[in-house]
């Protein structure tokens, strides 16, 4: 085959995301999401193989900052619009993405790469390990209450223009990021994806709803944006609430915005998508196994520059531990390494020749970078290997986080 891999050049967007389309299945995004996307590709960061006028293999990256153990945002390539054409599969076209794709990463400075998949089965061999999960629930809240905590009542809701309420809805996104790892700070532009309401995409729901959550001084402290779905029955009323997003700063605000969306009249159940997998609904609710909570995976996480990114976080507690690294797609990681962080979390990385504590991937490593997924846990799957009695249970201890990682909306 005659094939070029090239940089996307501005007047070659509609056909390469026409590619993209046909890639996935041929349907084509609504306009509203296809000028939105145009908006946010960045052409440099954007390749495509072609074979003469054709496209026939895509994938780019956004310019992300991600949130990490200890609240650092840490400059991560987030990965997008990969995609091969029907006709040239299984020929190495994906393969040449990637590896492009990971030595530009690699050359602008970034620590991380990570991204979401269409088939989870397809990363790992290019060293990315799934690092979070998401939570889906169905609450019939016909059988289910909410036990909310002191203060709720006091918490001021009330309906807003999505559009108009904007800014002020990001900003306590914005004041969030940093307590949640896997979390991105949303660079301009982006917080227009939390808008994007294209009526051919509602299935019968209503148009994009907001409510919000104010202190008596008409500061906004939480919001969530919902749809209404009507339906009947023989019974009456079987309508649903589509939960989209919610964020609060406080327990009262958060439980007051549930509370609001449980009691919409004519709606008996509410389902919500994409929430952390711990989500303090889940010790609101009097009901965990009405709420009908699952779980998928959600991002993975890929180390590109392993001593700056394990630097880049903070620790739960006091580590010194070498691990003998295999990353055979990007063999500058390869080789032992010495983590030693202090009591307070600050960490340094550096090669060593000194025996090795722990044998692992970076795959694994970008498991266990954001705190969900503990080293222990993969050594029981048999894909880490304890050489040091001890050394499995100190770095997993070390890397774990309090809080659960969580990826709240998809790029």
């Amino acid at each position: 085959m005659d094939l070029e891999m090239r940089v996307l050049q501005q007047d070659e967007w509609d056909v390469w995301f026409d590619h993209l389309e046909l890639a996935f299945g041929g349907v084509a995004e609504p306009p509203e999401g296809r000028t939105l996307f145009r908006a946010l590709t960045e052409p440099d960061r954007a390749l495509g193989v072609w074979q003469g006028g054709t496209c026939v293999g895509s994938a780019a990256a956004f310019s992300f900052r991600l949130s990490v153990p200890g609240g650092a945002l840490v400059p991560a390539a987030a990965v997008s619009f990969v995609g091969v054409t029907p006709t040239h599969r299984r020929r190495g076209i994906l393969g040449s993405l990637m590896r492009r794709q990971l030595d530009d990463v690699r050359a602008a400075g970034e620590p991380l790469a990570v991204l979401t998949a269409s088939d989870p089965a397809i990363y790992g061999r290019f060293g990315y390990g799934l690092a979070t999960y998401a939570m889906s629930l169905e609450i019939d809240t016909t059988r289910v209450r909410l036990e909310v905590p002191p203060g709720t009542d006091g918490v001021r809701l009330r309906l807003a223009d999505p559009e108009e309420s904007l800014a002020a809805c990001e900003r306590v996104y914005a004041d969030l990021v940093t307590r949640r790892p896997g979390a991105p700070a949303r660079q301009p532009g982006w917080e227009r994806m939390a808008l994007t309401d294209p009526p051919g995409a509602r299935r019968g729901a209503s148009p994009l709803m907001c409510v919000v959550a104010e202190r008596a001084d008409g500061e906004i402290i939480g919001y969530a944006r919902y749809r209404v779905k009507p339906d009947w029955n023989a019974s009456g009323s079987d309508g649903t609430v589509q939960v989209e997003a919610l964020d609060a700063l406080d327990p009262a605000a958060t439980a007051a915005l549930w509370r609001y969306l449980f009691s919409i009249d004519l709606t008996w159940t509410v389902r919500a998508a994409k929430r952390p997998v711990d989500d303090p609904l889940l010790h609101l609710v009097s009901d965990v196994r009405r709420s009908k909570p699952a779980t998928r995976d959600s991002l993975h996480v890929r180390l590109v520059d392993l001593p700056a990114a394990l630097e880049a976080r903070s620790y739960g507690s006091a580590v010194d531990v070498v691990v003998e690294v295999e990353d055979a797609f990007c063999p500058w990681n390869e080789g032992r390494w010495r983590l030693v962080a202090d009591a307070e979390g600050v960490a340094r990385c550096t090669r060593t020749a000194d025996p090795a504590d722990l044998e692992l991937s970076v795959r694994e490593l970008g498991c266990a970078y954001l705190g969900g997924i503990t080293l222990t846990s993969l050594a029981a799957a048999g894909r880490v290997r304890e050489l040091r009695p001890g050394a499995l249970a100190e770095a997993s201890r070390a890397f774990a986080g309090d809080v659960a990682p969580w990826l709240p909306h998809g790029f």
